[in-house]
C-alpha cells in the first residue's frame, strides 16, 4: 500500500465520514463543516498533535476495541465496514483536522 496522499483522497475521505451508511462519523463526532454531530466520543479536532503517527490513527478507526475493550466505535477495518480504500481515505481526512 502507497504511503503518498493521492490528489482527491481527503475530499472522498470526507465524503466516507460524512456518510450516514458508510463512516457515519458524525454519529459520535464533532467534525468542522459536519451537520448534526454527536457528542458520544470527543470532537476530531488537532488530530495530527494527537495521533503524531498517522498509522495510530488508523489502527484506532480501524478497531478501536484494541485500545479499548469497552469502546462503543465500530471496528471499521475489522469488520469491512469500510474497504482498505475507504479507511485511508477516512484517515487522510480526519488527519487532515
Amino acid at each position: 500500500a502507497s504511503t503518498e496522499v493521492q490528489a482527491g483522497d481527503i475530499e472522498e475521505g470526507k465524503k466516507v465520514a460524512f456518510h450516514r451508511k458508510k463512516g457515519n462519523c458524525l454519529a459520535c463526532h464533532a467534525i468542522a463543516g459536519g451537520k448534526l454531530p454527536g457528542n458520544i466520543g470527543p470532537p476530531l479536532i488537532n488530530m495530527k498533535q494527537r495521533f503524531p503517527n498517522k498509522a495510530d490513527l488508523k489502527a484506532q478507526i480501524g478497531n478501536a476495541t484494541i485500545n479499548n475493550p469497552n469502546t462503543i466505535m465500530p471496528p471499521y477495518g475489522a469488520h469491512k465496514i469500510l474497504s482498505e480504500k475507504e479507511l485511508d481515505q477516512v484517515v487522510e481526512f480526519i488527519y487532515s483536522l
